[in-house]
């Protein structure tokens, strides 16, 4: 069954205002049972971790059948994989310092110039305090795709790790992750990927992947603030934390420095209860699929996916249609038509005579909400030379924006 936008539309309070929300790479609007699972927690079992009464019993409760549900989510081999924290540029900064003590003066990491800096400055700040080597891997710019012959030249420096992200934030360009994973495992090189701008379009499977690390943003993907790592658990129980002294020793919860954002746990399971109402709903052409790879509650969150990831194909053809109708704008990253499915539905553009904060301002002032700026992608675009220039106008769509949006979009376009 296709995707009934009306429905899905009134599981989020906030789309009954009249603005269009495509702003939704930097964080997507939130699912009624995400709110009334925080709610309920503050109502029912608002403690903290670890007591013997009641409610700090139900918390601890919660807290693990949210880590189950995210394992099942990227069908993680078990949930003491899955690492909460505030955001995934704070898990990696936390990471990165334990990894470094296994690092040697001299060792070589990977960076690219297409990541999001939560997955460049981490280890560039690694490298000086251990004395470590940065190899940078460049793109296309004229495509916006990542240079794996660059890529294939680094790993001939036997670098210890390679931190690259499954989608571009501001280029939409998605990476070919299994390949480049089995690339630098060849290598003997860690991988560590920075998922957040992909896990809300697509199914993914960390262990089909191979990635050795895979963080996540579940107000990505339509929860709450809140950033997930996973972690091979043979990597995170040899891994040495940065902890308090009298904090458990066992993975996960020895990285989870300080109280948890619990409430915000309990929201990330209304999230992703919501991701399986619509796989329950909608999912029925994607079941056979992958029916008989998983079952149960990883089956239905892989065809709810998968059915968000149909409907994303169809969004890339309108917007990219949208913003080539705009005279005067130039595109970057994928724009063959036949190539859309390497890309999320995530645009981003110049047009002569206005800034990228002028036209933000000027379609916000229409009621279309949009970004401009960099986005923390900095090393994208000092490479396309757009940052003294402002950065770009990103517009970004999601499963719940309608194909009529779109059309607004359009006649808000030239108006500019």
């Amino acid at each position: 069954m296709p995707l009934d936008l009306h429905t899905i539309r009134t599981h989020f309070p906030a789309l009954k205002r009249p603005e269009i929300f495509l702003d939704n790479p930097g964080g997507t609007q939130v699912a009624s049972s995400c709110i009334d699972r925080m709610i309920s927690y503050y109502k029912e079992c608002n403690a903290n971790h670890g007591g013997v009464f009641i409610t700090s019993r139900k918390s601890d409760a919660l807290i693990e059948d949210t880590r189950q549900a995210m394992a099942d989510f990227i069908n993680a081999a078990r949930k003491e994989e899955i690492i909460f924290g505030p955001n995934m540029t704070t898990l990696t900064f936390h990471i990165s310092r334990s990894l470094g003590r296994i690092f040697k003066p001299g060792d070589t990491i990977v960076v690219t110039h297409m990541d999001h800096d939560g997955n460049i400055s981490p280890w560039l700040m690694l490298a000086e305090d251990y004395n470590l080597r940065v190899r940078w891997v460049g793109f296309h710019p004229e495509n916006g795709t990542l240079n794996l012959e660059d890529l294939q030249a680094a790993l001939e420096e036997k670098p210890r790790l390679v931190a690259f992200g499954y989608a571009s934030n501001l280029l939409g360009t998605v990476n070919p992750v299994a390949k480049i994973t089995q690339m630098a495992h060849e290598a003997g090189a860690l991988v560590y990927v920075d998922a957040v701008q992909y896990v809300p379009h697509a199914p993914v499977d960390v262990q089909k992947l191979g990635v050795d690390f895979l963080v996540c943003s579940a107000y990505k993907f339509y929860g709450p603030h809140l950033g997930i790592l996973y972690g091979r658990y043979d990597l995170l129980e040899r891994l040495t934390a940065y902890k308090v002294r009298p904090a458990p020793a066992n993975p996960p919860e020895k990285f989870e420095t300080g109280t948890g954002l619990f409430e915000n746990i309990a929201g990330l399971l209304g999230a992703l209860e919501y991701i399986q109402w619509l796989g329950h709903t909608y999912g029925e052409e994607q079941h056979e699929l992958y029916a008989g790879q998983y079952s149960g509650r990883k089956l239905t969150f892989k065809i709810a996916m998968a059915a968000i990831r149909a409907y994303d194909l169809e969004l890339n053809r309108a917007l990219l249609k949208t913003i080539q109708n705009t005279p005067g704008v130039k595109i970057y990253g994928v724009t063959d038509t036949r190539e859309l499915e390497q890309r999320v539905p995530t645009f981003s553009f110049t047009k002569n005579g206005i800034t990228p904060e002028e036209a933000a301002r000027k379609l916000a002032q229409q009621g279309i909400f949009v970004w401009n700026g960099n986005f923390y992608a900095l090393a994208i675009t000092q490479r396309l030379g757009l940052e003294e220039k402002g950065g770009v106008i990103r517009v970004g769509a999601v499963h719940y924006n309608t194909i009529e949006e779109i059309t607004r979009l359009e006649k808000a376009l030239q108006t500019l």
